[in-house]
């Protein structure tokens, strides 16, 4: 006898970016109401993707949103929250502006201005960080200029984008501090004469994704350090990873609006039997 089967519609997002093949990838469903925890985190895990972004539509402008990478959920997700935002606005008919309802960081409001989503994030300052960091340096590949932390993030600065650009991180040391700290790893450099303000990367072995594409939970932390530092609020970012995103910041009080682009690259139908195994660590 074969089990019923659960149809459920997904949109694959590439967020950060205005053209496919970059930025960073997410899937994103909109769904009836939740389920189970088991369900959601398995499949992600079969999506493979950063994260996997679910969305419970509530009144037309109120959803609740929640997001998995292919090993756990995770409290804030800038680039999933970029695409679901999309997902609702292009495909669905959803006419901004939104908020979306989230277990571990609050409402978060969301706009868009002259085709930019743009996002409002709590901000996250940065102190600096004294505590074993010879074992950072070591895991990271390179001594940074200065190491600093959120409580979000540990933030190596570097003096320019080719030392942030050339590090290859040994993952697994990596994965262990952030076993203990519960941190991403952030390395950052100011911008070289170009049109971006600083540049980052962002790795997080500890959550199950050694590199990230492109970060905006990231640019809670990157946004406000660069501002004081640099003296502005308003400040253009790219994260140099292999496929390379842009976002813009606006610090603005204790938040930081991140805006940017989102395009479509595949739309499809996830074919679940009510009796299908679940997925744990």
């Amino acid at each position: 006898m074969t089990a019923s089967v659960n149809l459920l519609t997904y949109h694959h997002i590439d967020a950060f970016t205005d053209r496919p093949f970059a930025g960073n990838p997410a899937a994103v469903y909109v769904l009836d109401e939740w389920l189970p925890d088991e369900r959601l985190q398995a499949i992600a895990a079969e999506h493979n993707l950063s994260e996997t972004a679910f969305v419970v539509a509530g009144t037309p402008a109120y959803h609740a949103l929640r997001w998995f990478t292919p090993a756990c959920e995770v409290e804030l997700c800038g680039h999933a929250t970029l695409a679901s935002a999309h997902v609702l606005i292009r495909h669905l008919g959803h006419v901004p502006p939104l908020t979306f309802s989230t277990r571990y960081s609050g409402d978060l409001d969301i706009d868009e201005v002259d085709g930019f989503i743009w996002m409002d994030f709590p901000g996250a300052t940065t102190q600096l960080l004294n505590d074993d960091t010879a074992t950072l340096d070591r895991a990271l590949g390179a001594r940074p200029d200065r190491w600093l932390y959120s409580p979000a993030a540990n933030l190596a600065v570097f003096e320019h984008p080719d030392q942030v650009a050339g590090l290859t991180p040994d993952m697994r040391a990596l994965a262990q501090r952030s076993d203990r700290d519960h941190r991403l790893l952030i390395a950052t450099a100011p911008g070289s004469n170009g049109p971006h303000d600083f540049v980052s990367r962002v790795f997080a072995p500890g959550f199950g994704v050694d590199e990230d594409p492109v970060t905006g939970s990231a640019h809670c932390t990157l946004a406000p350090y660069w501002a004081e530092r640099l003296g502005k609020t308003e400040l253009a970012a790219r994260q140099i990873s292999a496929r390379g995103g842009e976002l813009v910041c606006q610090v603005v009080d204790q938040r930081v609006r991140i805006g940017g682009q989102a395009v479509t690259f595949a739309s499809g139908t996830t074919h679940i039997p009510e009796d299908a195994p679940t997925w744990s660590v």
